[in-house]
């Protein structure tokens, strides 16, 4: 049965997919052009490849045509589909963080990982088999690295806060940067009166809070004029939207320290505060759905989000 390939031209040859990870309109990768070659950015997991090869189609292209696959940082979500995708496009090469290169060429421990998490029937459902891919293939781009595709130039930017293996990765063609989670999720099914709602994104095992502010202090020094957000779409970096997402960062690390002493069920109560601090946020700014809806859609990341908070009070806090 063919796959419908739910897609969007943006401008400068950039083209934004979405994975149907989960759901649609949860995570995105972006096909970028350049005179017959493409990179492609993020890869959502094994089950978002045959989404992408008729979005490719569609543009008279194959994955002959993929020079370069690039995944923000290796969580399953973002990178879960490169070793599927590298062994189908024969002429491509991986660019990858140092710190997330080794997980990419042996990836045993992300597999182990996920599984402790999911369980392995759902790990296996949600993303199937993750694939090694050959370290011949594999370029590590450290902080300042520039690439060219036909003379496209792309640059990365060392990004640690959601993880210390991030990398964004910006267009100077398009002036545009792509943000992976550095620059938190922006779902546009949460529409609001004035404008897109946003808010920052932790991990369960890497979150540093002001590393992560410092990350987007440096994104913005290369004044982009869009962001691409793997979650989700571009969005435009106005002084709202950065106020929105530091503001978020700095609150959930305070809902953190204010639950420093709590002995029992931590990531719940960080749960039911940033559930309540993103709730009251949307009503504050308008938004049209149901408080019901709202909840559907922030519960899974407010979830994740009290995760990698309840880690950085064990790493940096707890005694």
């Amino acid at each position: 049965m063919t796959q419908r390939a739910t897609y969007q031209d943006l401008s400068h040859g950039i083209t934004v997919m979405d994975a149907e990870y989960i759901s649609s309109d949860i995570a995105a990768l972006y096909i970028v052009e350049q005179d017959g070659e493409v990179a492609i950015i993020e890869t959502g997991t094994n089950h978002s490849i045959p989404y992408l090869l008729n979005a490719l189609e569609a543009k008279h292209l194959n994955f002959d045509n993929v020079r370069y696959i690039i995944p923000t940082h290796v969580h399953l979500d973002h990178a879960g589909g490169a070793g599927e995708l590298m062994s189908l496009c024969d002429n491509a090469e991986l660019v990858i963080h140092p710190f997330g290169a080794a997980h990419m060429i042996d990836p045993s421990k992300l597999i182990a990982g996920a599984s402790a998490v999911y369980g392995e029937d759902k790990f296996k459902a949600l993303y199937g088999e993750i694939k090694a891919i050959d370290k011949n293939r594999v370029i590590q781009a450290p902080d300042g690295f520039k690439l060219s595709m036909n003379g496209r130039e792309f640059e990365f930017l060392d990004t640690p806060g959601h993880a210390r293996h991030h990398f964004c990765i910006y267009d100077k063609k398009s002036n545009g940067l792509f943000s992976g989670d550095t620059f938190g999720l922006s779902y546009p099914q949460l529409t609001t009166d004035v404008g897109r709602f946003i808010f920052a994104t932790t991990t369960p095992v890497q979150f540093d809070p002001e590393a992560l502010l410092s990350s987007i202090d440096k994104i913005m020094k290369k004044n982009p004029e869009k962001i691409y957000l793997t979650h989700f779409s571009e969005i435009s970096p106005t002084p709202d939207i950065i106020k929105q997402l530091t503001d978020s960062v700095k609150q959930f690390k305070q809902i953190a320290l204010n639950a420093i002493d709590i002995t029992e069920d931590r990531i719940e109560l960080i749960n039911q505060n940033i559930q309540q601090y993103l709730l009251l946020k949307l009503s504050e700014m308008g938004c049209h759905q149901s408080p019901e809806f709202q909840q559907g859609v922030i519960k899974f990341d407010s979830l994740l989000n009290a995760q990698g908070l309840d880690f950085w009070l064990k790493k940096y806090h707890d005694k």
